[in-house]
């Protein structure tokens, strides 16, 4: 992939959501309504999510102690799979799970599209590229025991993402019926899996 196809495929993640901000409170909260004035062609009210960093000139940053998911509201640096993006003004936003990227990446207003994105790799902890990354959609909630109910799994390496599949016995689950997929196939109706509370009904 050529360094423009990049950011023209990075540039597409941030022209997804368009509203007002709204306050969180944590991922298994309860949701959050919009004002139904707007609404048209029965379309449900957007969940509206804005940016927690400024001044994002060198990126990926590191997340200071405190700050809080722009998603959920919990603090980033508590959880392993926490993970930040940046717009193309500055502004960014950290969040503590992929779980919360993706609500943020299908939810999200500044009208500045996202040029980086950076989640923790499963497999070594790594911070990588999330725009190059494979998820892998787990929807087993028992078995994930996730702190956030459930997350997708980030890898950097497909080969890495294909190898959890075959070790991950609660579900039957295979590579080849797009249960791997990278960021920008992510929509509403897959971050509903993992933040369905946290986003408008479909």
């Amino acid at each position: 992939m050529t360094e423009r196809e990049g950011l023209e495929r990075r540039g597409l993640l941030g022209t997804l959501g368009v509203g007002i901000a709204t306050g969180i409170a944590g991922c298994l909260g309860g949701t959050q309504s919009g004002s139904d004035e707007d609404d048209t062609d029965d379309e449900p009210p957007a969940q509206v999510y804005e940016p927690t960093l400024e001044d994002v000139d060198e990126p990926p940053v590191e997340i200071p102690d405190g700050h809080r998911c722009a998603v959920c509201g919990m603090t980033v640096n508590n959880y392993f799979g926490k993970g930040q993006l940046v717009h193309e003004n500055g502004l960014g936003a950290a969040f503590d799970s992929p779980g919360c990227l993706f609500a943020y990446v299908v939810s999200s207003t500044p009208d500045s599209p996202v040029t980086g994105a950076w989640i923790t790799d499963y497999e070594t902890g790594d911070l990588v590229d999330a725009t190059e990354a494979h998820f892998v959609l787990i929807t087993d909630k028992e078995a994930a025991e996730d702190p956030m109910g459930i997350d997708p799994r980030p890898y950097a390496d497909r080969e890495d993402a294909v190898a959890f599949l075959e070790e991950w016995e609660a579900e039957d689950l295979s590579p080849e019926e797009d249960i791997v997929v990278g960021l920008d196939e992510v929509d509403l109706e897959l971050a509903s899996i993992y933040r369905g509370t946290r986003l408008p009904d479909e």
